[in-house]
């Protein structure tokens, strides 16, 4: 366990000294999950890393990682232990602008680089995690408010509004970090503090005008959207444009954080919860076998998977549904729409997940809690 070296740290901002007790915890490296699955499903895991407490070198790895206006490539693992020819390398890469908000990328950084900066004091950090930030507020989409997918865009999707992998959510709400934690970002000046809290302002407006309507009644959020039309569209081929549940959750988990939320925002919230609970899939259950070893492009798989009759199971839903008749969508590499689960390939039903349980805590546990928590300020 990680301590403090004195029970408060000294740290400058704005000119003015001002004093923050540090926390006393090694920072989390949960929210980098996502990026070091990626990173091993084509390196594999048999490579040193850093003890999770070695906060230290692993905030010099994310600032080897950095480029030089601020952002950060994706499926970098930051606990990776690195050669000398590797960290040549990256600082070479480091060269290079641009980055990616995919996969909880960037805002993860410049968070951890916050507690690392209040553990440490070391003065890198906090610059660090300030050009992260300062990144993060230059990329936000005029148009609506949210955030790309990557920039620059090397692909047709990766300027559109990008709800998938908890892009627009995940900076909305390590943005709110930035306002209310001033333990950590006591070094947020408070010209720079404004800006954040305007980028909150404008991405949450856009949270809420972008939510699917279905009739009269609010559903979830799309994967993405055109960051001119600011209708839903397709991402890589095989994500159609439709309502995606995974993405939804995280949305509506952000959303239910907000304090003192709004009508609008409670509406919103209401809305996607009864979509949910509409969409869940009763009978059927998914099932993973064995299967005979084969290698794709991006990974290994001695596994497959298959839908099965069962009259008893519930707690399942499709990661994506139509945006008219709620319709589970799946697709290929193709571009196709496939009606079946069993005629999507092996290597897309083996390495994408079409169907899950992402709703079951938030509908049997957390959005029960956060609604009981408003029927006081409802009936005021």
């Amino acid at each position: 366990m990680l301590r403090a070296p004195l029970l408060c740290v000294l740290m400058a901002c704005a000119g003015t000294a001002c004093a923050a007790v540090a926390p006393q915890e090694a920072p989390a490296l949960g929210g980098f999950d996502d990026a070091i699955h990626h990173w091993r499903n084509v390196h594999g895991d048999k490579y040193p890393r850093h003890a999770p407490d070695a906060v230290a070198k692993i905030a010099d790895t994310i600032l080897l990682y950095q480029r030089r206006d601020g952002g950060w490539k994706e499926n970098e693992d930051p606990a990776r232990i690195l050669d000398d020819e590797t960290r040549t390398r990256y600082a070479q890469e480091a060269q290079k602008s641009g980055g990616s908000f995919d996969n909880r990328n960037i805002y993860t950084q410049l968070d951890y680089l916050a507690t690392a900066y209040a553990l440490t004091g070391d003065v890198r950090y906090r610059d660090g995690s300030l050009r992260g930030l300062e990144f993060t507020l230059a990329h936000q989409i005029a148009s609506c408010g949210g955030w790309p997918h990557t920039v620059p865009a090397s692909q047709s999707y990766h300027p559109r509004i990008t709800f998938a992998d908890d892009v627009t959510a995940g900076v909305l709400g390590t943005l709110r970090k930035v306002v209310d934690d001033r333990r950590r970002y006591a070094f947020v000046d408070g010209a720079l503090l404004a800006r954040v809290q305007q980028a909150i302002q404008h991405g949450d407006a856009c949270v809420l005008r972008l939510q699917v309507r279905q009739g009269d009644g609010l559903a979830g959020w799309a994967g993405q959207y055109d960051e001119t039309t600011l209708q839903p569209a397709p991402g890589r081929k095989f994500e159609l444009p439709a309502i995606a549940t995974q993405e939804t959750v995280g949305v509506v988990r952000y959303l239910m954080s907000i304090p003192s939320p709004s009508p609008q925002v409670r509406a919103a919230v209401d809305g996607a919860a009864q979509w949910l609970q509409r969409v869940e899939l009763h009978g059927w259950r998914l099932e993973t076998f064995d299967a005979p070893a084969e290698q794709f492009r991006y990974h290994e798989s001695s596994k497959d998977r298959r839908l099965v009759a069962d009259a008893s199971a519930h707690g399942l839903w499709a990661r994506f549904h139509d945006l008219g008749d709620n319709s589970v969508v799946l697709a290929d590499r193709d571009g196709r729409r496939l009606a079946r689960y069993q005629d999507v390939s092996r290597e897309r039903r083996t390495g994408y997940a079409w169907y899950g349980d992402w709703p079951r805590a938030l509908l049997d546990r957390d959005y029960p809690a956060w609604r009981a928590r408003q029927l006081p300020v409802a009936a005021e």
